[in-house]
């Protein structure tokens, strides 16, 4: 098949790389002509595992193409992924601009039957605003052209967005004409040839599945954060809470890991957009506001243990801070609870000095460039050298270099022997045994 996907982020770019591993002509379609330009060169705007790899070979190869002109994808292909962001508005809500202007320049340019699919996180009833703007567009011109439109949501972790599309365990796809769930099953065939793992459903059927997917991870993730914070008052150690409820099959144990909350592009954006959905159609989302509240209030747990442990004086520190990304594999900070730890910490009159083996370019970005230019913000190229002369270790993210550190050496290196765990990476009695004071998060804290 002959493949557009308009949008060459996150989703856009794991989407037609993907689709062009399996012999697929893709592409691959964005405003933005830097990006564009970078790509052709193999220079990716994001960073995720094996993703550089297939975008290089399949480029390459010719079956993966990058332009800015919608109009030269247009006249070759025969379904439009439209995959471009919806980022949240002050209310919450979806901001659906950037996919409506791709629909109105898909029937600006439309010349033969296609099938508009919907790739982008979004609100029930997206799908009839993007067959209204087509159609708009194409009476305009005089023309009568069929097309179908179609939501098929990505279901994709970052750090395994690759693998989760090369092995799906489920494709949702909400169609309403039976051409439409022909072409579709065609298309992802070869990805499934073990099992058949397709659930085919109504357009706003397919619309809410994945906001109420991510709703309910959040929710586990929050759920978890509140018994942790329980444990702290109860002498109760919520490692072994986990393992005890994890092992019901009714539950399990993904996603039910007490930390210092969750971050990125989809879970705290979808779950606000639920509840702009929900309040925009008179209902009060009470588990979803409370599962948000949790998780803002998660963010800030680091740094409450540490003002707890320095008596609320903080002026005048320095703290080392492992991992900037908000999870292992990706370089994404959007939403990371590092971001608001940082924050706080400089807030507060402390320095900071940070590590991530990937997320450092992006953590240059994100804050103020006065801070680095000021010495209150380092971000360095090795974790070791990130705890030199440091008050105390905060673990936030848990890439796997961290898991079993030298804990001789950070004891020589840092001022202070305090870790502060904000993903429950490490033994309390090890650590307290290489002499170390030591917090986390649903634990009793101990000290050297």
């Amino acid at each position: 098949m002959n493949i557009t996907v308009v949008g060459s982020g996150y989703v856009g770019l794991v989407t037609g790389a993907c689709i062009a591993e399996m012999g697929n002509t893709v592409y691959c379609v964005d405003v933005d002509k830097a990006k564009i330009d970078n790509l052709k060169q193999g220079i990716l705007p994001i960073y995720e595992p094996g993703l550089e790899e297939i975008v290089t070979e399949n480029h390459q190869s010719g079956r993966l193409l990058f332009t800015t002109s919608l109009s030269e994808a247009v006249e070759q292909s025969e379904v439009f992924f439209i995959a471009v962001g919806t980022p949240p508005g002050e209310d919450g809500s979806a901001d659906l601009r950037y996919v409506l202007e791709v629909a109105k320049q898909i029937g600006d340019t439309l010349t033969a039957p296609a099938i508009v699919v919907n790739k982008s996180t979004v609100p029930v009833g997206t799908a009839d605003l993007v067959r209204a703007a087509i159609t708009e567009r194409l009476e305009a011109r005089g023309v009568d052209i069929e097309f179908s439109v179609v939501s098929n949501p990505e279901f994709l972790k970052e750090g395994a967005a690759v693998n989760d599309f090369m092995h799906p365990d489920r494709i949702v796809i909400g169609a309403d004409n039976e051409h439409a769930r022909q072409v579709m099953s065609a298309l992802y065939a070869p990805f499934i040839r073990n099992r058949p793992r397709t659930m085919f459903m109504g357009i706003r059927d397919a619309e809410m599945t994945k906001y109420a997917a991510n709703a309910m991870l959040a929710t586990k993730i929050s759920f978890m954060n509140e018994i942790a914070s329980l444990c702290e008052r109860l002498d109760v150690d919520v490692e072994n809470v986990r393992l005890g409820i994890g092992s019901d099959e009714r539950i399990g144990y993904h996603f039910i890991y007490a930390g210092c909350g969750y971050g990125g592009s989809c879970f705290p954006k979808d779950v606000k957009a639920l509840i702009n959905i929900a309040h925009q159609n008179d209902f009060e989302p009470k588990l979803l506001q409370a599962v948000e509240a949790r998780n803002d209030q998660q963010k800030h747990s680091l740094f409450n243990k540490l003002s707890t442990h320095f008596k609320g004086d903080l002026s005048g520190r320095t703290f080392a801070v492992w991992g900037l990304a908000f999870k292992p594999g990706t370089d994404d900070m959007r939403e990371a609870p590092s971001v608001v730890l940082i924050n706080s910490l400089i807030n507060a009159g402390a320095k900071v000095r940070a590590f991530d083996p990937v997320a450092r370019e992006t953590a240059r970005r994100e804050f103020p460039e006065s801070w680095f230019t000021d010495g209150l913000l380092q971000i360095v190229e090795g974790q070791y050298e990130a705890a030199i002369d440091a008050d105390a270790l905060c673990l936030v993210t848990e890439w796997k270099p961290f898991r079993r550190p030298d804990f001789r050496a950070l004891k020589k290196l840092l001022n202070t022997p305090l870790i502060i765990d904000g993903r429950n990476q490490y033994d309390r009695e090890q650590v307290k045994r290489e002499g170390f004071s030591y917090y986390g998060i649903g634990r009793q804290p101990v000290h050297a």
